[in-house]
């Protein structure tokens, strides 16, 4: 028996290594993240395959979430991904408020420390309105409905230190902040800003080839 594991590792060291590297480097540094839902709307769609900058914030030790190195934090605008312990699952969603932002919402329109942020139409269809956001300096795309939602308003909240308010852009069809609560910062894994491809779910998982490695 050992003369029989020892001869299989000699003939497979080389793609052992080669998965363990491989798990490592996707653990650690970088990875896709499939997207099964419509929170994301417009800006992601089902059935995207997102790029994951895993060392955006931390380097940390891989398989788990603890840091070794404190990189950056997260900042208004970015697409975070997260291990959300409130709803048992892998999010994304945009980061929104920052900690000791104080962030409100009524009839899908933000007010951020004050301030009311801008929006434009940009399209719409018989029961949603696309619009352009600025997010104070970071411009984006958000869908909200014609006829709102219990999730289109929300009284003054602070953002607690180590902790993110994230909303989808999709945003009367989104379980994020306004239903799990804040994002812890341990939680958060890594920023998305590009889809590396997508397959169409309606369609035979044809791959949409247009939306390959688009910027988000």
């Amino acid at each position: 028996m050992i003369a029989w594991i020892s001869k299989t590792w000699k003939d497979n060291r080389s793609f052992v290594l080669f998965l363990g590297l491989m798990f490592i480097f996707r653990s650690a540094i970088a990875d896709w993240n499939e997207v099964p839902t419509g929170s994301m709307k417009p800006t992601i769609i089902e059935g995207d395959r997102i790029f994951v900058n895993k060392m955006a914030y931390d380097i940390r030790v891989p398989f788990t979430h603890i840091p070794l190195l404190k990189l950056a934090d997260p900042a208004r605008g970015d697409i975070i991904i997260f291990d959300s312990k409130a709803s048992d699952k892998r999010l994304v969603k945009r980061v929104v408020g920052i900690p000791n932002d104080v962030v409100e919402m009524h009839e899908n329109v933000l007010k951020i420390n004050g301030e009311k942020l801008d929006y434009q139409d940009v399209s719409q269809s018989r029961s949603t309105i696309d619009l352009l956001e600025d997010l104070i300096g970071v411009k984006h795309q958000v869908r909200v409905s014609k006829s709102g939602s219990r999730l289109s308003s929300f009284k003054p909240v602070v953002v607690p230190e180590n902790s993110y308010l994230a909303l989808g852009d999709n945003r009367d069809n989104s379980a994020d902040s306004r239903v799990i609560g804040m994002v812890p910062r341990n939680e958060i894994v890594g920023r998305s800003s590009s889809v590396v491809l997508s397959l169409n779910y309606d369609n035979y998982y044809i791959p949409r080839s247009g939306r390959f490695f688009q910027a988000l």
